[in-house]
């Protein structure tokens, strides 16, 4: 899994282009979901296709894409019928997805978000597991779980345990500093976005300035390497090839133990 993921929410007909060109400024992970609602996962395929044909090597790119739950669609545009089974909208989405992305593997299948009750999540991911278990997803995750004891309760009742966690990376629910420092004793990837919208105030503080003036990068650089630095793995949707070559471009420099802990202390 690369440290920064292209996110591919809302960006409508201009999806195709937007992925082959973050591929082609160096991405290495993509985005999507099949939620026609908030994603063109069919035109990522296409994006996808036209890299492959131009030589891009499949293994190269770390393809993530999710089941979104009835809640979460467009019934009048959605992958599966409301009038069918949990595990059948389960299964009818994956089989969209593998045929909007033109694959027969799927790196990281994610869950949307929990279902309610719990007992319909822990349903949703018995037949994600299948998937798993057929070797046509190589992990699975949960998004938008802000809530520790719902996560705990998915990973105590499962069998294949969740590889990431991703959610929106806010205040509103204090960063997610107690399911981040569970997911990093549980070995368990988390990932964020909404990382630069939800956090103005960050990207314009005096200590992410100074950061910014001493090592002569952004302050979205300094940011997303503040990110990767406390394990947290970014999703990234700029529509601006400028900004994709600059957010990628944060190898070259390490933050030091003071600078990470003076960040932590405005979170």
């Amino acid at each position: 899994m690369p440290n920064m993921i292209y996110g591919t929410a809302w960006k409508k007909e201009q999806t195709t282009q937007l992925v082959k060109t973050a591929i082609n400024t160096g991405f290495k992970g993509i985005d999507t979901a099949c939620q026609p609602k908030h994603y063109r996962e069919d035109l990522v395929g296409i994006a996808l296709k036209e890299c492959f044909g131009d030589g891009l090597n499949p293994n190269d790119i770390f393809i993530q894409t999710k089941f979104t739950p009835l809640s979460g669609q467009d019934q009048n545009n959605m992958p599966y019928k409301a009038s069918d089974s949990l595990k059948v909208q389960v299964e009818k989405s994956f089989e969209t997805s593998k045929k909007n992305l033109g694959v027969d593997f799927i790196d990281s299948y994610i869950l949307h978000s929990p279902i309610f009750p719990l007992a319909h999540t822990i349903t949703a991911w018995e037949k994600m597991q299948e998937f798993y278990y057929n070797r046509e997803v190589g992990q699975l995750g949960i998004s938008n779980c802000y809530d520790l004891e719902t996560l705990q309760y998915l990973y105590n009742n499962c069998e294949v345990k969740p590889s990431i966690v991703q959610n929106r990376f806010y205040n509103h629910t204090d960063y997610d500093k107690n399911i981040r420092a569970w997911c990093n004793d549980m070995g368990i990837i988390y990932q964020s976005f909404w990382s630069l919208t939800a956090n103005p105030h960050l990207l314009n503080s005096d200590i992410i300035i100074s950061l910014s003036l001493k090592y002569k990068k952004t302050a979205e650089q300094i940011f997303y390497k503040y990110l990767n630095s406390v394990n947290i793995l970014p999703l990234n949707g700029t529509t601006s090839q400028k900004h994709m070559t600059e957010d990628l471009d944060i190898h070259n420099f390490t933050l030091e133990e003071n600078e990470i802990s003076s960040i932590n202390k405005i979170l």
